[in-house]
């Protein structure tokens, strides 16, 4: 699977994570009914890898499931077992390569950025994004003009219209998108989000 080739068609990854199973596997299962087709599973997830397992049963083996969080090749492993076919790192990790999955690796520097890129990343998950704003990926791209960025934090419906317009890759919503739906929250007003996003990431104006 080509991760950016995808994101950049998309230019939408829906972040989930929360405490309750059930409910995060609903969030996935929603996203996708909604036409959110980059998923990320966070490990932070209660039973994340058993939600993961269901997701990509579900989905089948095409569908954009990731693992996030990831933290360690041990945390990789477990998840590409799992059906998990990309990777989200909140920081640089090594040992990721021999996997053979796309990578997005999270970095905020200037030298960070170097690390990921050296360690293998398919892309760089800007992390935290809300420190600079889209204001610092705009100044990241001169001297980084080929990298593909995923800004990810705080990032609401304004925040993923200026990183996109500042030429992010796709953005990486959690929060905004999910709400608590992962929790048990109302999947109603997750599809309202995500018709929201979705305008966003085709490139609607309010």
């Amino acid at each position: 699977m080509n991760l950016v080739e995808s994101l950049r068609t998309q230019r939408l990854l829906a972040i989930v994570r929360g405490k309750d199973p059930a409910a995060a596997l609903s969030t996935v299962r929603t996203l996708a009914e909604e036409g959110i087709a980059a998923v990320e599973v966070s490990l932070t997830t209660t039973d994340a890898l058993a939600v993961i397992r269901q997701a990509r049963a579900e989905l089948g083996p095409d569908a954009l499931l990731g693992a996030g969080t990831v933290r360690s090749a041990e945390d990789a492993a477990r998840a590409i077992d799992a059906g998990a076919s990309f990777l989200v790192t909140p920081a640089l990790v090594d040992g990721l390569e021999p996997y053979g999955v796309p990578v997005l690796m999270g970095a905020l520097t200037p030298s960070e950025i170097e690390s990921a890129l050296a360690r293998g990343a398919d892309a760089i998950k800007l992390f935290p994004a809300s420190l600079g704003g889209p204001g610092y990926l705009k100044a990241l791209r001169d001297p980084f003009p080929e990298v593909p960025f995923v800004p990810v934090g705080g990032v609401d419906a304004q925040a993923a219209r200026d990183y996109l317009d500042r030429g992010a890759l796709a953005v990486g919503v959690g929060s905004p998108l999910v709400g608590d739906a992962a929790d048990g929250g109302d999947l109603d007003q997750l599809r309202s989000r995500a018709a929201e996003f979705r305008k966003v990431a085709a490139g609607e104006r309010p």
